[in-house]
């Protein structure tokens, strides 16, 4: 027993010690210009508030460390950061950050970030109009890139860039969300009760009564708040004690986040009630009810670069479903989606938590990784709606030397069905929500009215000062700092007991009692959690539920109970049918390279799936052309994206009129077919159909006898023989 007592108040004098660092350290990083916890060193590119229409967002270039080399020739990446209470740097936090995989796999790196308190009269679309400037001013950067600027956007950066992305579609490649929620009100019934918090609360009233305490401005705190409270147990116990229990080998990691955890930022009280307003409780987005202050309206389906969704299964706050149910709001049918060019992948992570896919911890390296080392695989994909599958290399994977790394990449075709399938409201919730928006409005209205004036009275500069600094989030920090007399001794305990540290046995009966203990203590945060939650999601449906509350409001009857969608624009559909009529033109037009990629495209169709070894052997293909002759990716992909239209309106004809587009040598031919060959082949075994269509094609060719499988070659190996013009 003495032993572990004396352990127990070592562990606590240094638990203390830790605290104590923590406070310090949050007046330290707050205390700076530009607060962030990037890990790499970085300048200053654009200053946000010197546009035409000033915000506090920045964009900064990263510079890479010295044993890191970046490829002009390869599209930069820019990583955007939340601003959904936190400070910025998260994504580039760790080695195994976005930023840290984007610089390994050879790609220029930028960051957008932002400063902790807002520009005065800063709007969310003025944000958007930033964010463009910064996508522009790289993509001038970087003009021998093969390739527009990939964005990773995390959590709310994801639709703050969608919205950016829809309404200036030209300047972006690839955008890759990472656990960005799009569909607010999607869910599944026993899980996610964050998104009936605004319902519980009377809608979004509360919002503008902070920002009027808060003189015009919208504590971040309040936000971090609300993520601690999903998970009691943690938040209020488990985080502490792992620290407590592991204080000798914890404390650098723990004082690492809560760096970042402990800096909330500022919103201007208009920005925030926006989101309140038209993401949270609206659900607007999706549905295309937003619209600029010059009337365009946010159309989602504008976006013409690939989109890629990562979310997972044990993210709480963006759950799949919310990261995915934009896609059916958009849709009916995955046929929609190719004809309306869209590329759409997503990939389902089993087990990571929200900050984990940001964060990076090394269960979701992987992942970013594969996606940063093939996103020109995923920029050249035709459009449709995919699965990213991601798997380790097995000891009889063909071809294994076109495969960069441990893991093999692979996209599967998916339906809408898939989408579904995830989970989704009925319309009975769906009516629930819509519900709970139209008492939101009434609420606000009411609270704008009645109450707003005389708040506005009391939330003073001062009063809205006192209120931030006495909020939770922040005096937990500053109370264990050494501006605290009581903290005084505690550096000095620290300092006695890791000069006497003398750990307890792990196998000590009296340790053993106190992980007992911590265990039970957990178990009751959890069941009060669990038991929190049930009430919310019950007291929610009951409430909305009510067919007079629904009445009163005006969404009674049947029509009411239809599921968000976005409403026919007629003048896309104009375009989209001439772009039909103009398509249907071209099967006879183009040469070997049209030739090529239709064919290729033609064969792989059956097998509904694509992995890196095929695009690692046309690259390969590609490099060993000469150089003046060799054509751009961009221009490839806009004429593989052609090639796919035309065998989806007619395979047959498309098909017959390949002969058409082929050179008159035969020797050109054959050249041409064994690089077509040698793509097709690298994935492995080809399926019967698929093999059947080889056998079709390469009469086509005007090959006299189809050719054995293809090996596929070594990487940097060179096509023998005449070049092939592609």
């Amino acid at each position: 027993m003495q032993q572990y007592w004396l352990d127990a108040c070592q562990r606590s004098a240094l638990f203390l010690d830790v605290l104590r660092e923590r406070g310090n350290t949050y007046y330290e990083h707050n205390a700076s210009k530009a607060p962030n916890v990037l890990d790499y060193a970085a300048e200053l590119v654009m200053d946000g508030r010197k546009l035409p229409h000033p915000v506090n967002y920045l964009l900064v270039r990263i510079l890479p460390p010295e044993s890191v080399q970046t490829d002009p020739a390869k599209p930069p990446f820019v990583v955007v950061d939340p601003r959904a209470g936190h400070g910025p740097g998260i994504g580039g936090m760790k080695k195994e950050s976005e930023i840290g995989v984007a610089l390994a796999a050879g790609h220029p790196c930028y960051f957008v970030g932002f400063l902790p308190e807002p520009v005065p009269g800063q709007t969310i679309e003025d944000v958007c109009r930033a964010e463009a400037k910064f996508i522009e001013e790289v993509a001038a950067r970087h003009p021998q890139a093969e390739g527009k600027p990939v964005i990773v956007a995390h959590c709310q950066a994801g639709w703050q860039i969608m919205m950016m992305a829809a309404i200036c579609p030209e300047l972006t490649g690839p955008i890759v969300l990472a656990g960005s929620p799009l569909s607010y009100w999607a869910g599944v019934r026993g899980k996610n009760p964050l998104r009936y918090l605004g319902g519980v609360l009377g809608g979004t009233w509360m919002t503008a009564l902070a920002g009027d305490l808060g003189h015009g401005i919208f504590d971040g705190a309040s936000l971090v708040s609300n993520f601690e409270s999903m998970n009691p147990a943690n938040t209020y116990w488990e985080k502490a004690y792992n620290v407590y229990s592991k204080v000798d080998t914890e404390a650098a990691r723990f004082l690492e986040f809560e760096t970042w955890w402990g800096s909330p930022v500022l919103l201007n009280a208009e920005e925030m009630q926006w989101i309140a307003d038209n993401l949270f409780v609206g659900n607007k987005l999706a549905a295309g009810e937003i619209r600029t202050s010059d009337g365009v309206r946010v159309d989602l389906r504008n976006i013409r670069s690939p989109i890629v969704v990562f979310c997972s299964w044990g993210d709480n706050i963006t759950p799949p479903q919310q990261a995915l149910g934009w896609v059916t709001d958009l849709y009916d049918h995955e046929r929609e989606i190719v004809e309306n060019g869209q590329t759409i992948v997503y990939n389902l992570h089993q087990s990571i938590g929200h900050l984990g896919i940001f964060v990076s911890g090394k269960v979701a390296t992987k992942e970013h990784e594969e996606f940063a080392t093939c996103m020109d695989m995923i920029d050249l994909m035709p459009p449709g709606l995919y699965e990213a599958v991601i798997t380790e290399v097995a000891e009889d994977t063909e071809n294994p030397e076109l495969i960069q790394g441990r893991y093999l990449f692979r996209l599967e075709a998916r339906t809408l069905d898939d989408i579904r399938a995830l989970g989704a409201n009925d319309a009975a919730d769906d009516l629930r929500f819509a519900t709970a928006a139209r008492v939101s409005e009434v609420n606000k209205g009411l609270y704008q009215t009645v109450a707003a004036p005389a708040v506005r009275a009391i939330g003073t500069e001062p009063v809205a000062q006192a209120l931030r600094q006495t909020h939770a989030n922040r005096l937990r920090f500053a109370m264990y700092s050494d501006k605290n007399p009581l903290m005084q001794p505690v550096k000095a305990m620290a300092e006695a007991a890791r000069a006497q540290r003398c750990p307890v046995a792990p196998d000590n009966p009296w340790l053993g009692i106190e992980k007992s203990m911590s265990a039970w203590i957990t178990m009751g945060l959890e069941a009060y959690g669990n038991t929190r939650d049930m009430m919310t999601e019950a007291m929610f449906l009951n409430i909305y539920g009510s067919p007079l509350l629904q009445a009163m409001v005006g969404l009674g009857g049947t029509d009411s109970a239809q599921r968000p969608h976005i409403e026919r624009d007629l003048a896309r559909e104009a375009m989209a049918a001439k772009h039909r009529s103009d398509l249907a033109t071209e099967f006879e037009t183009g040469g070997l390279v049209h030739a090529l990629l239709r064919a290729l495209i033609y064969v792989r169709l059956p097998d509904r799936s694509a992995d890196e070894r095929s695009f690692a052997m046309l690259k390969a293909v590609r490099a060993a052309q000469p150089v003046d002759t060799r054509l751009p990716l961009r221009e490839i992909k806009e004429i593989l994206k052609q090639q796919f239209l035309l065998l989806q309106m007619d395979a047959r004809r498309a098909v017959a009129a390949i002969p058409d587009l082929l050179p008159r040598s035969e020797a050109d031919r054959k050249i041409a077919l064994d690089a077509l060959r040698r793509v097709v082949n690298a994935a492995g075994a080809l399926p019967e159909e698929s093999r059947r269509r080889m056998v079709e094609i390469e009469a086509l060719f005007g090959a006299r006898e189809p050719a054995p499988e293809q090996v596929a070659p070594k990487n940097g190996t060179r096509a023998k023989g005449k070049t092939l013009h592609a």
